[in-house]
């Protein structure tokens, strides 16, 4: 299942891997052991966060997604299931419609 994978970033301890140079090691590894289809990376609420797109055909995959950032960076990681239109089209949504309104 595709789902859209947000990781906030807080201030500590990023700033002093970037001020150690490690943070780019640091980064390509978890981006290495996680393997995501995207990955972006943005500001939010002035603190730095990442949007990954991550395939998890199994929900005991979490931790393999989550604990790196949690780990290494001390991340908060929220996970949200994401459609593609193709997966909307399948969703039935006229007959719900017609059932439900």
């Amino acid at each position: 299942m595709r789902m859209l994978m947000h990781v906030r970033l807080p201030l500590e301890p990023f700033n002093s891997a970037v001020r150690d140079g490690t943070i780019g090691r640091k980064l390509q590894a978890i981006l290495a052991a996680i393997q995501p289809e995207a990955a972006y990376f943005c500001e939010e609420d002035g603190h730095r966060a990442g949007l990954l797109v991550v395939d998890v055909k199994d929900a005991s995959e979490i931790p393999r997604l989550a604990e790196p950032w949690f780990l290494a960076l001390n991340a908060e990681v929220k996970f949200r299931i994401a459609m593609t239109p193709e997966d909307l089209a399948r969703a039935g949504l006229e007959s719900l419609g017609k059932t439900w309104a």
